[in-house]
């Protein structure tokens, strides 16, 4: 596999240059594919690429095959599909438009954040919006960037597209002044409201009552430890809130939301949306029935319907670390049992807020919550 730049065939270094010659055929986009030398044999990819790519490489089996893919193929590229899906590669990248944009800007790796929202949903910026904070983001569409921005309060954000970044006609331009064209990176600095990874103010969910409140979902996840790149099960979700902060806890992580009520389920998807954790899968259903069509969790929360019968034990039959909250008798019972008969943590978790009583201040109890986590 090949990287090329928007600069095309001439940009190519001499390793580079030799493979694509050397190729029975060559795929690629087509613009791509026009810079390449007279004789060379290509294929353009069809339009939509990834239901016939199978397809399209098992039509050329037996032949040397080099692909085109824009600037480094492993950054929100090709290569990464291909690879997934088994195929054996030898990389040769070009400089990526993540590096470029860099150098334009002058803007350091530690001090850049990047997000790519090719083939994904917009909203998936929001998770990293802080003050001050630079990110550049790929494959975006101007107007839909700007809407999300101003919807998150981030429209004083300082913002520069640069486009068809390494071709003769780059051009790097600040604001809103033009309407760029698909191959732009735009870069923001970004100016707005602090929103916290975790420990996301209740008020940040839309919700109907079932949420768990900011204190003791600090308490779950401590609990359920987080590690990058592993997986988690919200069972009973409610407002998807501790899926949504597992989340949004590193760009790895990844959460199932598990709600029987469908108007909850749909609550989910908007607050993953809004809160930049578009990927948070909802399944709608009760557990432990769907658990079968779920891939296999790292760590399984349990805020709702614990006294459901048998969804404790097909939790821990999964073998992953389990944490489950409890605010009745029943599901106090169920908790205690786990405890004598599998150790564990068993704690209780009473939170007082100070509110207004009369012309003084008093404390008003939050309902009491009992949690047990498996180790």
């Amino acid at each position: 596999m090949v990287g090329i730049g928007a600069d095309g065939w001439a940009g190519l270094a001499e390793r580079s240059r030799a493979t694509v010659l050397s190729a029975d055929v060559v795929l690629g986009a087509p613009r791509q594919l026009a810079s390449l030398p007279q004789g060379v044999r290509t294929q353009a990819w069809p339009s939509p690429l990834l239901p016939a790519l199978d397809e399209v490489l098992a039509a050329h089996a037996g032949r040397r095959i080099c692909v085109l893919a824009s600037g480094d193929p492993l950054l929100s590229g090709l290569a990464t599909t291909l690879r997934d899906r088994g195929y054996e590669l030898e990389v040769l990248p070009a400089l990526s438009s993540v590096t470029l944009a860099r150098a334009r800007l002058c803007w350091s790796f530690e001090e850049t954040e990047v997000v790519t929202v090719v083939g994904r949903a917009i909203s998936r910026v929001a998770r990293v919006l802080a003050p001050g904070r630079k990110v550049l983001v790929l494959g975006a569409n101007a107007a839909d960037l700007r809407e999300l921005l101003q919807a998150r309060g981030y429209g004083e954000s300082a913002l520069t597209s640069l486009e068809n970044l390494g071709a003769p006609d780059e051009r790097v331009a600040d604001g809103w002044t033009h309407d760029p064209g698909p191959l732009t990176v735009f870069a923001l600095v970004c100016a707005g409201p602090a929103l916290p990874l975790t420990g996301l103010p209740d008020d940040a969910f839309e919700h109907d009552g079932q949420l768990t409140k900011r204190d003791v979902r600090a308490s779950a996840l401590a609990h359920l430890t987080p590690v990058p790149g592993e997986l988690l099960w919200d069972v009973g979700a409610g407002a998807g809130s501790v899926g949504i902060e597992w989340s949004r806890a590193h760009p790895l992580n990844r959460a199932v939301a598990i709600e029987r009520d469908p108007a909850r389920a749909e609550r989910i998807t908007r607050n993953a949306a809004t809160l930049g954790v578009p990927e948070l899968q909802v399944v709608t259903g009760p557990a432990p029935d769907v658990f079968g069509r779920l891939p296999e969790p790292d760590a399984i929360f349990i805020g709702g319907g614990l006294t459901a019968p048998g969804l404790l034990d097909a939790c821990l039959a999964t073998g992953a670390r389990v944490v489950a909250h409890g605010v009745t008798l029943e599901a106090e019972q169920i908790l205690a049992n786990a405890y004598a008969s599998r150790g564990g943590e068993l704690t209780r978790i009473a939170v007082d807020h100070a509110r207004p009583l009369g012309g003084f201040t008093g404390w008003t109890p939050s309902r009491t919550v009992t949690s047990w986590s498996s180790r």
